[in-house]
Parts: structure tokens; C-alpha cells; sequence
């Protein structure tokens, strides 16, 4: 998935809201390797009871909320942005994303236009049942480039899961989480309700693996391991991985799909066995 330039428009202070001094690239060995995991459960333990349960009915595993006080956001109808959202993933079948690692096939097209037609569901009903609350929402559409030219979206999806705990962002400009590595895609509804947020993830995890990098056919991925506020262009050349598809994929959604950098993480898979293929 392809966003904004500015892939990840963190705030300029220098401190989140839970306190936390920024993660700088020469700090990481300073955190735990797998921080705010356990605080991600416990905040969503406190959210609400028809929240919990309308992501336990729409078997929503992986979910929390966002703070973007700070971001530009999206406006709703009267011109006025919002401070939170509620961000969530999908994972993909992961037998056919195991598949593509030379190159995609028509299974996988088929597979990503059925989950980003099942986000969209998902966060049109969400928003709907937040505005039933009496709190504003609005969806961000799963994979549109509403930008052609510097080809991004509204908002990038990858800051609202990040800021929401959900992951962090792979040397191959992907979210990757710890259950579905970065098998996943995602869904993000901006609204005003006031719940916990965070812990944002402030560092990434991908150690010295360069899998990614050295599988991309394009040569567009840098190298560069992500921290917030590291511009796309740091990570991705992202005309470099347009031309590619376009070029050699035209007939996967217009060279939209390739999904070779992330067919080929390790953090996929490494659960392939321990995970049953989603419905």
C-alpha cells in the first residue's frame, strides 16, 4: 500500500502524550523489544463494552485507537478535522500471500480486492455506529489514491495503525504486526470519541534483516529502517515501484499489486503454520 509523501506526518514536539521522549535511530537499544504490547490489551480492555463487542462479531482481532491531535486529518462535511481514530487490520490469506514471492498471481489480486472491499464495509458500519453514539466519524477508503501525481491517499493508514500500537513500518514501507507480520491490510475511521489511546510504536523491529530490499525486482526500497516522522522517500522510491508494476503487473488491478517485499518477510512467515487461513 502506497500513501503520502510525507508517509508519516508526526507531530514536532518532541514528546508523545504518554510522555515518552521520541525514539531517536541511535536510541533503540533503549526499549523493550516488544514495548507496549501488554498496554495495547489493557487499553482495549477499558474501551468500551459495544466497541468490544462489535469488533469480536466482526472477528476484528487486532484494533486500537489512534491520538492524532497534531495531524492533519481529513475534514468532515463542516471543514473540521478530528483528533483520534479508530485503526484495525485484516490479515490476507497467508497460504497465497506465501505464494507470490516471485511475483504476483491472480489469486492475490483476487485476495486484495476481497479485503479491501471487506474494510470498506467494515469502516462504513463503524462510523455509522459511532455517529449512532452521538460522536462524529468518517471512513478512510481502504486503497485509493486521491494524489495520482505524488501517488498517495487522504491520509496514510500506516500512521493511524502506528500511533494506535498496531505495528511498525518494515524496511519495504509496510506495517508489520506481530501476529500477520505484514500480511495484512488496512482500515482507519477518524472520529472525535474520546477513548485510550496508543501506546504509539516508536521504533521498528526489523533488526538487520534486508530480505525486502534485496528481493524488490524494482530496486526501490532504500534500505532505511523507519522511525516516526522519516519522510517516504527515506524508505521507498515510490515511482521507481509504480513503473515497476505498471510496467511488468499491468494486469493486477492496473499495476496496482505486486507484493514481493512482503510475501518474502519473515515476520509472515514465521507464523504461515501457526495461523489457520482467514475466511
Amino acid at each position: 500500500m502506497i500513501a503520502g509523501t510525507d508517509l508519516f506526518p508526526e507531530r514536532l514536539a518532541t514528546r508523545n502524550p504518554q510522555g515518552t521522549p521520541k525514539w531517536r535511530p541511535d536510541a533503540a537499544q533503549a526499549f523493550d523489544p516488544r514495548p507496549g504490547e501488554a498496554q495495547l490489551t489493557d487499553i482495549t480492555a477499558q474501551m468500551p463494552d459495544w466497541l468490544n463487542r462489535w469488533m469480536a462479531n466482526h472477528r476484528i482481532t487486532l484494533w486500537g485507537m489512534a491520538d492524532l491531535r497534531g495531524f492533519t486529518t481529513p475534514q468532515d462535511a463542516h471543514g473540521i478535522g478530528f483528533p483520534r481514530a479508530l485503526a484495525f487490520a485484516i490479515p490476507m490469506n497467508p497460504n497465497i500471500m506465501a505464494a507470490i514471492q516471485d511475483g504476483p498471481n491472480q489469486a492475490y489480486a483476487d485476495e486484495y480486492a476481497r479485503v479491501n472491499t471487506r474494510i470498506n464495509q467494515l469502516s462504513r458500519a463503524l462510523a455509522a455506529d459511532i455517529q449512532h453514539q452521538g460522536w462524529r466519524a468518517q471512513p478512510l477508503a481502504a486503497s485509493v489514491r486521491s494524489d495520482p501525481v505524488q501517488i498517495k491517499g487522504d491520509f496514510p493508514h500506516k500512521t493511524a495503525a502506528t500511533r494506535a500500537g498496531l505495528g511498525w513500518v518494515g524496511r519495504h514501507c509496510q506495517l508489520i504486526t506481530r501476529p500477520f507480520g505484514s500480511w495484512v491490510r488496512l482500515g482507519t475511521v477518524f472520529t472525535d470519541l474520546a477513548l485510550p489511546c496508543g501506546p504509539p510504536v516508536e521504533r521498528h523491529f526489523c533488526g538487520k534483516c534486508r530480505r525486502c530490499v534485496e528481493a524488490c525486482p524494482a530496486k526501490a526500497l532504500r534500505g532505511q529502517g523507519w522511525y516516526p516522522g522519516l519522510p517516504r522517500e527515506a524508505i521507498l522510491d515510490v515511482y521507481a515501484c509504480d513503473r515497476w508494476k505498471k510496467t511488468h503487473y499491468f494486469q493486477y488491478h492496473g499495476g496496482h499489486n505486486c507484493g514481493i517485499c512482503s510475501a518474502v518477510c519473515p515476520y509472515g512467515l514465521k507464523g504461515l503454520k501457526k495461523r489457520p487461513s482467514p475466511n
